[in-house]
């Protein structure tokens, strides 16, 4: 078995930060629910576990198994309590079936920044049965630890696109492109479709110009009752759940 050294621990805990990402090529996911979730999908580095998780875990028992100490797994953590076990993996190359918004809804999201809405948005998708997401190229990473701790396992199940959003939708060519603004269609009484494109804006900017430039529908969700002040506007992520969920429900 694998001896833990300085640099092995240097090398797991720089994959906090995108640039390392980047360069390396391979991604981390810590504790047990995200690890066991996630094992299955991706190319396995190492999996780096206390003696006691790898006993009370035989399923996830690899050649790459690696028994750490807690003050390894303590070095290489990005979180405040480190969990039992850190599992390291490639990074996949996905690639986008420019006819998928034809047949599917797919999820499009223009810079949203705050890596805990990523992951809950991915969530969500998962949920709702959406695969493909496609990301603005200033969109958080979809492979920060805090979004892959967010997303609970879903990342396994959802593919995460970075492109130019505006030409990206050109060429894909979907029959609908559905924006959610504050001045549009009430998304309770709009037509929605089962295919198309689905875009969610910027946490304090909503969607940018070019972007919304490609939109066909706009959709609003409305605050209840209407005519009662509220906040300026949902979370970025709750605003996802509620617009997959009116067009699933119109399924």
């Amino acid at each position: 078995m694998e001896t833990i050294t300085n640099n092995i621990c240097r090398y797991v805990a720089s994959l906090d930060e995108r640039k390392h990402r980047r360069k390396e090529g391979g991604f981390k996911a810590e504790g047990t629910k995200c690890v066991l979730d996630t094992l299955p999908h991706f190319s396995l580095r190492a999996l780096y576990a206390t003696e006691e998780w790898l006993i009370e875990h035989p399923e996830a028992s690899t050649p790459l198994s690696v028994k750490a100490s807690r003050a390894d797994l303590r070095r290489m953590s990005s979180l405040t309590t480190p969990a039992d076990v850190i599992a390291v993996y490639d990074i996949p190359q996905r690639t986008l079936d420019p006819g998928c918004a034809s047949s599917a809804l797919v999820l499009a999201l223009d810079t949203i920044q705050d890596p805990g809405n990523l992951g809950t948005i991915i969530r969500v998708a998962d949920w709702y049965g959406i695969t493909d997401i496609i990301c603005s190229r200033e969109t958080a990473d979809c492979y920060s630890p805090k979004v892959i701790q967010a997303t609970m396992g879903s990342i396994s199940r959802v593919s995460v696109h970075y492109c130019d959003l505006p030409s990206t939708i050109q060429e894909m060519n979907p029959p609908h492109v559905y924006g959610t603004f504050l001045n549009g269609d009430d998304i309770d009484t709009a037509t929605l479709s089962d295919c198309g494109i689905i875009i969610i804006g910027n946490e304090g900017n909503g969607i940018s110009h070019p972007v919304a430039s490609t939109v066909t529908s706009r959709l609003t969700i409305p605050s209840f009752p209407p005519d009662r002040p509220t906040g300026e506007s949902l979370n970025a992520a709750i605003a996802t759940a509620i617009t997959i969920s009116k067009f699933r429900s119109k399924r």
